[in-house]
C-alpha cells in the first residue's frame, strides 16, 4: 500500500492473512483494508477463498449495506433468489435487511479473490444468520458484541421487568 496522502492500494496485490481458526468451509485469508486506511464511515475487506471455502455463513446486515467486487476467480453467490456463478469484475450490491442476504463460496478448482465494501454509519447494528437462527449484535466500540439465537427471545416486556410486581399487578 502506498503511504502517500491519496492512500492507494491495488486489490490484486493486497496481502491477506490466513484465518486458520475458522472452521472448514470458511478457511479463508483476509484483511480489513478500510481500517488500515483509517476509514471511519466505510469498510473494505479483501478475501482470498481457496476451493470449497466461503467468506462467511449466509447472512444479512442491518443497517449496513455492502458491495461485492470479484477481483479474480469465479465464486458462487447465494442470495434470496437462488445462486449465481460470478466472474471477474462482477459487482453486486447487498441492501440492508433480508433482501441483501448473501453467501460467497468458491466452488471452483482455483483460488478466488473478492473485495467487499460496506457502509459503517451506525453506532449499533446486527448481522442475522437465517440458516443457524443466530444474530450478532455489535456496537462501534466493540464493548457490547454478542451472538444469540433468535429463537431465544424473551417476552417483549423483559427489558422493563425488575422481577418485582408493582401496584396494579404490572412489573
Amino acid at each position: 500500500m502506498s503511504t502517500d496522502p491519496v492512500r492507494r492500494a491495488n486489490l490484486a496485490a493486497i496481502e491477506c492473512e490466513p484465518r486458520p481458526q475458522l472452521p472448514d468451509g470458511f478457511r479463508r485469508s483476509s484483511v480489513r483494508v478500510g481500517s488500515l486506511f483509517d476509514a471511519a464511515r466505510t469498510g473494505l475487506s479483501v478475501y482470498e477463498l481457496p476451493p470449497g471455502q466461503a467468506v462467511s455463513p449466509y447472512h444479512f446486515e442491518n443497517p449496513d449495506e455492502e458491495w461485492l467486487l470479484v477481483v479474480s476467480g469465479t465464486p458462487t453467490l447465494r442470495h434470496p433468489g437462488g445462486e449465481d456463478q460470478l466472474e471477474p469484475w462482477d459487482l453486486v450490491f447487498f441492501p440492508s435487511g433480508p433482501a441483501g442476504a448473501h453467501l460467497v463460496r468458491n466452488t471452483s478448482e482455483s483460488t478466488a479473490r473478492v473485495a467487499m465494501f460496506s457502509s459503517k454509519s451506525a453506532l449499533v447494528g446486527a448481522v442475522v444468520y437465517p440458516d443457524s437462527d443466530m444474530v450478532w449484535v455489535w456496537s462501534d466500540d466493540d464493548a457490547v458484541d454478542m451472538i444469540v439465537k433468535r429463537s431465544s427471545a424473551v417476552d417483549d416486556i423483559a427489558p422493563w421487568s425488575t422481577g418485582e410486581v408493582e401496584a396494579g399487578g404490572e412489573t
